[in-house]
């Protein structure tokens, strides 16, 4: 778990060693009871970068994410600030800003995400989803990350922001490096590759996109990035380039890493699975209770803005507090047995994070996508198997799987 699994105060929650397998569970349950607002001075594998409080209580995760003016995102939204993008290129998208400007270009895309309007989609994305599975018709097996849900968020997301489906792959490779810069399978030439190789890449290839729009306007989400007015001024292309990467980079991996690590939960409990399968009315439920247990995104960060007091601790101003979904989702005093899968269960959570005005603009889609992941997974492979060892993503920020070899049974 730590080098020192004695000392709660000397344990440092980000090391590479202790993510190998996913989130740690039983440190951040210790973090709970001991030690719930927690100090780690430093990360031994970013040097450059300063330490960071880890918040792991449901009720101090909701009370950082919705007092913006004392925790601000405008200064880094991941525990890393400068490793490996700039700060100046988070700040330029939505999630890097606080308000007023935030609300304001945020409100550009709500519209659209409504779940009324989401709703609207749901033929489109059957039709996605049933299109990639048909696919694995005759396999006897698969891996359910690359060959069943990376094209499905990918087209669904490249529908929404007007990306041809030819290039979905492409933007897949840009955002798994991207996201997932610390892995060495996703991002095999390390995390200075993000800079010197992809942000270039996503650059070139969204002013692409960019300029076609400029010309000929349509009703994607590039769109409305391009002709958006914010303050009576439109976005400088640095600001479109990065509000399009955080739409798609969004969309590439919450419902990936949901519904493979569902999916895995499902095979490993098939008294749950076998409840959807003779209920697929109880399928909404289990919807939530994956999220609850596999949030897309292990944590966000904000930095303090004043000194403050949270759960007995002194933070200071410029200290950066890490807010930890995989933990204030297993809190035990928000939940009985929480680390067991129980598709009846209807959890709130705070998978989409915990309130404020950050909370996650695609909900209803997400929800909606692996709605219909599970139900179409479900009908055609009832009684699927494992044929491999998972494999986790090395990363305390984005929470999925890799690799999901699967044994179909159709």
């Amino acid at each position: 778990m730590s080098a020192n699994p004695t000392g709660i105060e000397e344990v440092l929650v980000i090391e590479r060693e202790t993510w190998l397998d996913g989130p740690p569970h039983e440190l951040f349950k210790r973090l709970r009871s001991e030690c719930p607002v927690h100090w780690s001075d430093r990360l031994d594998e970013y040097p450059e970068e300063t330490g960071y409080w880890s918040v792991t209580t449901a009720d101090d995760v909701h009370t950082v994410s919705r007092d913006w003016e004392t925790y601000s995102s405008a200064t880094g939204v991941t525990v890393l600030t400068h490793a490996i993008m700039p700060v100046d290129l988070v700040r330029a998208m939505f999630i890097g800003m606080d308000p007023p400007k935030h609300d304001r270009l945020k409100a550009l895309f709500q519209r659209g995400f409504t779940p009324k309007r989401i709703a609207d989609h749901e033929d489109e994305i059957r039709e996605i989803v049933v299109g990639v599975l048909d696919r694995l018709d005759g396999r006897e097996e698969c891996d359910l990350v690359t060959e069943v849900a990376q094209p499905v968020v990918s087209r669904v997301i490249g529908s929404f922001m007007g990306i041809p489906p030819e290039d979905d792959a492409i933007w897949a490779r840009l955002m798994n490096t991207t996201l997932g810069a610390s892995d060495p399978d996703l991002n095999p030439e390390g995390v200075e590759a993000v800079m010197a190789r992809d942000v270039p890449e996503i650059f070139e290839r969204c002013g692409r996109l960019i300029a076609e729009r400029r010309d000929r306007p349509t009703d994607d989400l590039t769109s409305v990035l391009v002709h958006a007015e914010v303050d009576g001024q439109r976005l400088e292309e640095h600001e479109i380039v990065m509000g399009f990467f955080l739409l798609v980079a969004a969309g590439n991996d919450s419902t990936k890493a949901t519904y493979c690590s569902g999916m895995r939960a499902l095979i490993e409990h098939p008294d749950q699975r076998r409840l959807l399968v003779d209920d697929p009315s109880l399928i909404p439920g289990a919807v939530e209770e994956s999220l609850r247990m596999f949030p897309a995104f292990g944590h966000f960060r904000r930095t303090a803005t004043r000194d403050v007091e949270l759960g007995g601790q002194v933070i200071r101003e410029g200290d950066k507090v890490v807010m930890w979904y995989v933990s204030s989702n297993r809190d035990e005093t928000r939940y009985d047995e929480p680390d067991t899968f129980d598709v009846t269960r209807k959890p709130e959570h705070q998978a989409f994070g915990a309130g404020g005005r950050h909370f996650c603009l695609g909900a209803a889609l997400a929800r909606l996508e692996l709605k219909v992941l599970f139900e179409e997974t479900l009908a055609r492979y009832p009684s699927m198997e494992l044929a491999g060892t998972p494999l986790f993503a090395e990363s305390p920020f984005i929470n999925q799987l890799k690799t999901l070899p699967v044994r179909l049974r159709a």
